[in-house]
């Protein structure tokens, strides 16, 4: 091996070392190679510059007050979830946020790393009560606990290092050749590596929220209900193998599944 070559696997085996981690409750083994710090501190900016650019619902409308009503429960049973359980110790401290964002048009909501939430008051016809906000919002909380952003990141910074690699190696090529296989490796890193992963978190998120839940007193059976709802809203019709998401009969399937393990956290509110 030559001595630069042998310099950067050095480099490499020392981030690969330094960046793993392991998610709570799952604890599936991770590759972070990014700074929790910077990271949060850059989706901060970012959802400042959002919340500029939406129509957020004031604090004091009905709809706001039960997303940072549920939002605030399911956030302070984090805390306690993962310091009782000795799960681990990422999201204390997380600065939790829930904004509603006026936009009929949009069933979605997303978390930002650091616990920057906002939901879109298109889903709350179908979350329809504090339970069906609960399931959406510990499923969010999970991807933040998860460290999912981080992980996304870190995988994709691996892909584009080995295209550059790759490219490297094929210079000497015919153009249209190197074209053909550079072509060939994206969609392979797409489709073999980046989209299972993404739809992997997005179970781990489904698992891990449903437990959170259970731990705040909302009870996870509910979650079969709302994701049920979800698909009677219709899919891209995309296959499975080409989605971020798993399909909508995996994810009941799957949900269905984990219910016992999230009852055994289980603490009716009182």
């Amino acid at each position: 091996m030559r001595p630069h070559k042998y310099l950067l696997f050095l480099v490499l085996a020392g981030l690969l070392l330094a960046g793993c981690g392991r998610v709570p409750l799952t604890d599936r083994q991770q590759l972070l190679l990014i700074s929790d710090a910077d990271l949060e501190q850059q989706a901060a900016l970012q959802y400042t510059d959002l919340l500029s650019k939406s129509k957020v619902v004031p604090v004091t409308a009905v709809d706001e007050k039960s997303v940072v009503r549920v939002g605030s429960r399911l956030a302070k049973a984090v805390d306690e979830f993962v310091r009782e359980k000795g799960i681990s110790a990422n999201g204390t401290g997380y600065k939790w946020e829930f904004t509603l964002i006026d936009d009929p048009q949009t069933a979605n909501a997303f978390c930002m790393p650091g616990g920057k939430i906002a939901v879109y008051s298109g889903l709350l016809p179908v979350t329809k009560d504090d339970t069906g906000l609960a399931v959406v919002l510990s499923h969010e909380i999970a991807h933040a606990l998860a460290r999912h952003s981080n992980e996304r990141l870190s995988q994709t910074l691996l892909v584009q290092y080995g295209g550059a690699q790759l490219s490297e190696a094929i210079k000497n090529n015919p153009e249209q050749t190197q074209q053909n296989i550079m072509n060939a490796f994206g969609i392979g890193a797409n489709v073999g590596i980046l989209l299972p992963y993404s739809r992997a978190q997005e179970s781990e998120a489904d698992r891990i929220g449903l437990a959170l839940m259970a731990y705040a007193g909302y009870d996870p059976h509910q979650a079969l209900d709302f994701w049920t709802r979800m698909a009677q809203l219709g899919g891209s019709g995309m296959p499975e193998i080409l989605s971020t998401h798993p399909l909508d009969e995996t994810r009941i399937k799957d949900i269905k599944a984990e219910i016992p393990e999230a009852m055994k956290y289980y603490r009716p509110r009182t």
